[in-house]
């Protein structure tokens, strides 16, 4: 339901009604736009009892009334923040248990009292969860106004904090869920708990004085530029210099310290100080989007210079706005903290923001509560209980980031010299042709085979993208110099997963979904750069430097910066490469921009690793179908083909085996996930069709197995976000090899007992002291075969075990890429079992491959993939999702329908790192099967809300596919209809 302008404002009301009005402790946007309406509920002769921890001043400001009530009391706590742009996603997720968790019953108790003491007429939160909760337990009705919920907010936050943390979702999903109906603003993110939705427009606060009347007290004359750096009321902890701003600028700061010594062009702000007025006045703003803000730029038409927050899920959609109505200008952050302010300063006051649409939606808003309350039914009628439950938990299955609408890329990364409407040498302005060719650059895909279901991923982006994404990618290039693409795919998880990292024989598949990079190389003098590059270059003497630039297709999709750019000589220490740790440093001070450590990462370890040197600009354009997030390999499907196109680009023969050791040191070490090889090797080695066979010790490739006629795999994805960074999955890891270390501390201490007391053939043989010799110096826990693991380690490795105590007995465990907390507990005898039962069960999963076909052979090679999924979650790495998936497979396996036919689906097992992600199904092939899939698909739909997506089919990994050279000719004989010369494209397929 969409509510219009009210044009008669809130009406004053005969009757006196009571509000209790509750604001999130999340920043002043919340109370800020709680003002607006609340000042519209005043006006109407009503009481209004507001629940916040914001200061007095932000309320009193705007509402002198006897009829407003102010309560001090934190029933939530937000997102907590280290500085003004950086989220600790733990310590949000611990305070938040800490603030509403534990103290829960005791928070109902005390607020249920409270409103029944008031005689609240109606709760109203924004967007507190457990205010719902609590005006449920106390009869009363209540409404929630907002644009994002907690509950979408956090979901991103678990995957890094762990399965035990899962809940506080949940929860805030089910005491959403008693809102009678949400009031959404402008600029919403995807909120599941709320069944019922009435949109208004904008809640903006109302201006005080004239642009005049402001600048005067300001004491600032008319032709001086003003720019308002506002972070949301926090101060922006920067440093700030007299040359961050270009002449003729004044900067009006917010929030900033009363010790805080500025230079002579930025004044001080009053702490208390009426900021719409100020936002109208200025020329622009600098900061961070937020709801006021963002609501406050749009409608006083002021450009907004923003730089990205990490971990923060309302971003984006707000962002998309602003952009979408010409608003926002994307600031890099590291331009931010280097004062590299001027082009982005001149870029945003050449914009014409054009948002015409209502900005009284606190006068909308309050009309609707003071309705509500008097009885007016806006929700459809309730369904049951467990229904309503089910659509609150929606996110729970998705715990992932829903695309926005793709409008990621600024117009103005546009090249340099086209902004400024001259040319330079060797970079020719666009006169159109750039974007003819790369679309010719796209459509000549399907020339190739090989390339046939790539190329449909890329086509389809090709029509659904915003012309501005598009501008970005053609002005990437010039298009005079060769240009390589590669391509490098995915790959689902048969057998093996995590036990990769313990040394065992893996089998996997590459899928069709596949990761192209096209890259340039090109030199300095003829690169194209950015326009902040090009500032940042020219700060630093103006001489043409090695450049690298990266624009990264369906940016949106996880809420990461579009594009990225830096000085190669960053890698460099004096003569040497920096550390990899500095690198991971240098990527990591800005979230929104770490995607880049995977494609950028390939360069320092190519660097690193084999002495090469980069004196060459580079421009890369990376487009992945591999979805994010589902546990079929994306990040390395990235990897693999940055890497690929990096060395075809510089004549470097590298072995594909060779290719996806130096990948895995990227993620490894640059990037910090604690991945083993095996997602690089079957990316960069696979073949389609076919399973590789891998020893993962550290990769040696046993063969490619052949899927028999007979037998079909599918992939499909639970919706639940999947992350080899996140808590679990490394923490599983860390309790392996404590596992090994233990197991190995054990055959020394039997050693040295069968060395002092010498030979006792009733208890060990001469075979066994050899054994036990072997154990001791044991590089890898799948070479102890299950039966040596049960007769002599199994019963002395630990359930579990504190980090603390364990250090304290055995120093370390031997993991380069994992740290041990002392302060937590790992699971240690499920990780430790796991890899040794796995390695046993692939093996039987390959010999069973070349048996004769049998439905017998089928169950079998089922009955270990269920064994594989269960021992998963013994570990911890399951997940409810991929739980119901498997309950889904064994219910159709045992249907009549599938007895009818010989048996369909067989088996089914979590993969790759677990916690979500997909799932590895294996059947006969035939229709019923895929029939059966489907089903599987639809009913996980009816089920959960979310319609899984179906891996199918496979294609050639990287080293297979080569690489393809383009080169554009000029040409005078052929010429288009509209009389332009196209010239022509060389390809040259190198595979």
């Amino acid at each position: 339901m969409r509510i219009e302008q009210e044009s008669d404002g809130v009406s004053a009301s005969t009757k006196h009604l009571v509000f209790a009005y509750y604001v999130t402790g999340h920043g002043f946007g919340h109370a800020t736009r709680v003002t607006e309406v609340v000042r519209h509920l005043i006006h109407a002769g009503h009481d209004v009892h507001v629940v916040t921890g914001a200061p007095d001043f932000v309320f009193t400001s705007e509402i002198q009334s006897p009829r407003l009530f102010i309560r001090k009391v934190l029933l939530d706590c937000g997102a907590v923040q280290a500085d003004a742009l950086t989220v600790d996603r733990l310590a949000s997720l611990a305070k938040y248990s800490e603030t509403a968790v534990k103290p829960r019953a005791q928070i109902l108790a005390q607020e249920t009292e409270w409103l029944n003491s008031v005689k609240a007429d109606l709760v109203v939160s924004d967007v507190v969860p457990v205010a719902c909760q609590a005006a449920a337990d106390a009869g009363i009705r209540s409404v929630c106004v907002t644009n994002f919920s907690w509950d979408f907010i956090y979901a991103e936050y678990v995957m890094a904090a762990g399965l035990h943390y899962r809940s506080i979702v949940w929860q805030i999903a089910e005491d959403y869920s008693h809102c009678e109906f949400l009031i959404r603003l402008p600029g919403y993110c995807p909120m599941p708990a709320f069944r019922d939705v009435i949109d208004v427009p904008l809640v903006v606060r109302r201006l005080h004085k004239s642009a005049k009347e402001v600048r005067k007290e300001l004491g600032v004359p008319d032709d001086v530029k003003l720019v308002i750096l506002n972070f949301g009321g926090q101060p922006s902890g920067l440093k700030l210099k007299e040359e961050f701003l270009p002449s003729g600028w004044l900067c009006l700061v917010c929030g900033a310290s009363e010790h805080e010594d500025l230079p002579p062009n930025f004044i001080k702000l009053a702490r208390d100080a009426y900021t719409p007025d100020i936002i109208a006045v200025s020329d622009c703003m600098l900061g961070k989007i937020g709801y006021g803000t963002v609501s406050e730029a749009l409608a006083y038409k002021c450009p907004f210079v923003f730089v990205r927050r990490d971990y923060f899920n309302e971003e984006p959609f707000l962002r998309n706005m602003l952009e979408y109505y010409q608003c926002g200008v994307e600031m890099i952050r590291r331009d931010l903290l280097t004062g590299h302010w001027r082009p982005y300063l001149e870029r945003a006051i050449s914009l014409k923001p054009c948002y015409e649409a209502g900005i009284n939606g606190g006068e909308v808003a309050a009309h609707i509560l003071q309705e509500t309350a008097f009885g007016k039914n806006y929700a459809s009628d309730k369904l049951s209980g467990a229904r309503r439950l089910r659509d609150a938990i929606v996110l729970g299955y998705q715990l992932q980031r829903a695309p926005g609408r793709d409008i990621t890329i600024p117009e103005w990364y546009a090249t340099a010299e086209n902004q400024l409407g001259h040319s330079t040498p060797g970079s020719p302005v666009d006169d159109g042709r750039t974007l003819k060719t790369l679309t010719f650059f796209m459509e000549m895909f399907k020339d190739f085979q090989i390339l046939w279901h790539s190329y449909r991923t890329y086509l389809n982006y090709r029509r659904s993208t915003q012309g501005e994404e598009r501008k970005a990618a053609a002005n990437l290039f010039n298009w005079e110099e060769e240009i390589f693409v590669t391509r490098a795919p995915g790959r689902l998880d048969v057998m093996g997963g995590i036990a990769d990292y313990s040394g065992s024989l893996v089998l996997q598949m590459p899928i069709k979904e596949a990761c192209h990079v096209a890259l340039q190389r090109i030199h300095p003098s003829k690169h194209r750069l950015w326009k902040h590059a090009e500032a940042r270059q020219n700060d630093k003497g103006g001489n043409p430097t090695a450049v690298l630039q990266i624009v990264s297709y369906g940016s949106e999709l996880s809420n990461r910066g579009p594009t990225f750019d830096m000085d190669l000589s960053d890698f460099m220490d004096e003569d040497k490469p920096i550390s990899y740790e500095k690198a991971k440093k240098y990527f990591a001070r800005d979230p929104s921009q770490k995607w880049a450590a995977y494609v950028a990462g390939v360069i320092l370890v190519l660097m690193t690793e084999l002495g090469v040197q980069f004196e060459d600009s580079i421009s890369m354009l990376v487009s992945s179908a591999v979805p994010e997030g589902k546990g079929v390999s994306s990040s390395a499907s990235v990897e693999v083909a940055s890497m690929s196109a990096i060395a075809a680009a510089h004549g470097l023969n590298i072995s594909p085996r060779d290719l996806a050791i130096l990948c895995q040191k990227v993620e490894n070490h640059i990037v910090g996930a604690p991945c083993g090889v095996m997602d690089q090797m079957a990316s960069a080695c696979g073949e389609a069709n076919k399973l590789l066979a891998m020893i993962c010790q550290p990769a040696e490739i046993v063969g490619l197995v052949e899927i028999p006629s007979h037998i079909r795999v599918w992939g499909i994805d639970s919706g639940i976000r999947h992350s080899v960074g996140g808590a679990d999955y490394g923490s599983v890891r860390i309790g392996t090899f404590m596992g090994m270390k233990m197991i190995k501390a054990k055959a020394v201490e039997l050693s040295e007992k069968c060395a002092a007391n010498g030979l006792n053939y009733d208890e060990v043989e001469q075979d066994d002291i050899e054994l036990l010799k072997q154990e001791v110096f044991l590089d890898y826990l799948c070479n102890l075969s299950p039966h040596r693991f049960e007769a002599l380690y199994s019963k002395t490795i630990p359930e579990s075990i504190a980090g603390e105590t364990f250090l304290e007995e055995y120093e370390n465990h031997n993991d380069p890429v994992t740290v041990i907390d002392q302060k937590c507990s790992y699971g240690v005898r499920a990780p430790t079992t796991h890899p040794i039962y796995e390695n046993f069960r692939v093996k039987t999963f390959k010999a069973l491959l070349t048996s004769a076909p049998s439905t017998e052979q089928l169950t079998a090679l089922g009955e270990l993939l269920y064994q594989c999924h269960y021992s998963y979650s013994a570990c911890g790495l399951g997940s409810d999702g991929t739980n119901r998936l498997v309950h889904l497979v064994q219910e159709l396996q045992h249907s009549a329908a599938s007895k009818s036919e010989g048996g369909t689906l067989f088996g089914v097992k979590i993969t790759g790192g677990g916690s979500g992600g997909t799932v590895c199904v294996i059947g006969r092939n035939c229709l019923k099967s895929s029939e059966h899939i489907f089903e599987v698909q639809q009913r996980y739909k009816k089920a959960t809300g979310y319609l899984p997506f179906i891996f199918e089919g496979s294609s050639p990994g990287a080293g297979k596919f080569g690489y393809l050279k383009i080169r554009r000719r000029v040409t005078l004989k052929k010429v288009d209809t509209d009389g332009d010369d196209d010239g022509a494209v060389t390809v040259e397929n190198n595979s």
